[in-house]
């Protein structure tokens, strides 16, 4: 009997759904990526995924704990209590995102927070996916990335370092977004000068989206430093006591931006994944104003698939420049095409170039647009460019947000000298026989947001 398929995914088939596995099919990384961009409807002028990449990243959750508990926590209730995964677990994971998507990839080590793992560890980890070819991206709250680290982390090849600040976190002393500035600054100067790509982290939620403006700002001063500011409209999913969204959406946050550049930017010319998930736009800084890079979406298109075999050095500004500048020269046409555009860019900016004497930078803009737990669109699942590493295989983030202790609650398999063994990751021992069930306990010490509140409530009674 045929089932209708719904919009929405329902609790049983998100149930069912599975991680995806590694197919025998002939094809590359990036033709597989361009078939499923196209079964679901997402193959575009504007697409990256399938034209420049493989999948747009990939989470590699090394530690479950966290030393914050935001309000709109995607981690699941008993993350707390789970002790760090074996490397070797981690280092087979990082092989099955090879395996799936190749070199170039890029890889968000995080967690939890990442920096709560060993240090030796964590610079192993960064080291070998480095030496896969792949790209590695930490994502922390930034509380123990110290300068030291960072340097260590660098010298590992450790390419972008993404900062999360926002108020959700509830840090003590911080009642606003732009008494949070006080922190996002002291990060950028641990961050300064080293080869690293910097982004931030915003989650967007009604607490704060009329300040979102402000924090913009913010990033436009500091982008001298700061490459790339990115938004997470807060969902309806993990262990997050917050609940409400109904008046920030991806169009808010936009609106939200262009108040902060004082311009408007074209957040349809180039994307990845499903539409309805991400929307990227690209601006120029000059004397403190915005300029659109994007504001001629044919060209943007040409160019996204003339250059999509190139690979930009993100953490070194000069060699992405060589990179772009070698391609032009070699291709006069499009060479022309910059040039035009460039020049009408410079002469409406004249009067900022002047005060700025020539200096120009950068800076992207990114939303992303995480969905409920319980309203998984299965359009945008299927289109995923955001995936996390289980332990059978890539999956949507959020799908896997919806179901995590399915992937947490599992011993792994660690081969020593003789015999394979089996970590627990509730006790963090090896056993020798396969646990059958793996269960957490939790207290008023390691449970975190709507554990916490119901431990609390029923401690009240």
């Amino acid at each position: 009997m045929l089932t209708r398929k719904t919009a929405n995914l329902t609790a049983e088939e998100i149930k069912d759904w599975r991680p995806d596995r590694l197919l025998a099919d002939g094809l590359t990384p990036l033709e597989r990526a361009r078939r499923r961009m196209e079964m679901s409807g997402q193959w575009a002028p504007w697409q990256a995924v399938g034209r420049r990449m493989a999948i747009g990243c990939v989470a590699l959750e090394v530690s479950q704990r966290c030393n914050l508990d935001c309000t709109y926590c995607y981690l699941s209730e008993s993350s707390e209590a789970l002790r760090d995964i074996p490397i070797e677990e981690v280092f087979r994971r990082v092989d099955m995102i090879f395996a799936h998507y190749g070199a170039g990839t890029d890889i968000q080590v995080t967690g939890g927070d990442p920096t709560l793992r060993k240090r030796d560890e964590l610079l192993a980890i960064v080291r070998y996916i480095k030496s896969k070819g792949m790209r590695a991206s930490l994502f922390t709250n930034g509380i123990k990335a110290t300068r030291g680290l960072l340097e260590d982390l660098c010298e590992a090849g450790l390419e972008d370092i993404a900062f999360h600040v926002d108020l959700t976190q509830e840090r003590k002393g911080y009642r606003t977004e732009a008494e949070l500035n006080a922190v996002r600054q002291a990060y950028i100067e641990r961050a300064r000068g080293l080869p690293l790509s910097v982004f931030f982290n915003t989650t967007a939620y009604p607490g704060n989206i009329h300040e979102m403006p402000a924090v913009v700002r913010f990033f436009i001063d500091n982008c001298d430093v700061v490459r790339l500011c990115s938004f997470q409209i807060g969902a309806d999913t993990g262990r997050g006591t917050e609940r409400a969204r109904v008046t920030v959406n991806s169009e808010t946050v936009i609106d939200a931006i262009s108040q902060g550049c004082e311009a408007k930017l074209n957040f349809g010319a180039a994307s990845a994944g499903h539409s309805a998930c991400n929307r990227y736009a690209y601006g120029l800084v000059c004397n403190g104003r915005v300029y659109d890079f994007f504001n001629d979406p044919a060209f943007v298109h040409e160019m996204l698939a003339a250059t999509a075999h190139l690979q930009f050095d993100r953490a070194d500004k000069r060699r992405a420049i060589e990179a772009m500048s070698d391609f032009l020269l070699r291709n006069p046409r499009l060479l022309a095409g910059f040039a035009s555009r460039a020049a009408k860019t410079a002469w409406r900016g004249r009067r900022d170039l002047f005060k700025a004497r020539g200096k120009v930078g950068k800076l992207s803009f990114f939303v992303h647009n995480f969905m409920d737990a319980c309203h998984l669109d299965r359009e945008r699942a299927e289109a995923c460019s955001f995936m996390v590493m289980t332990p059978q295989g890539p999956m949507s983030m959020c799908v896997h947000n919806a179901k995590r202790d399915d992937y947490l609650l599992v011993p792994a398999e660690v081969k020593t000298a003789h015999k394979v063994r089996f970590f627990n990751p509730a006790t963090g021992k090896l056993e020798d026989e396969k646990p059958e069930r793996i269960t957490v306990s939790l207290t008023r010490k390691n449970a975190r947001g709507r554990a916490r509140e119901g431990l609390e409530a029923r401690a009240r009674k």
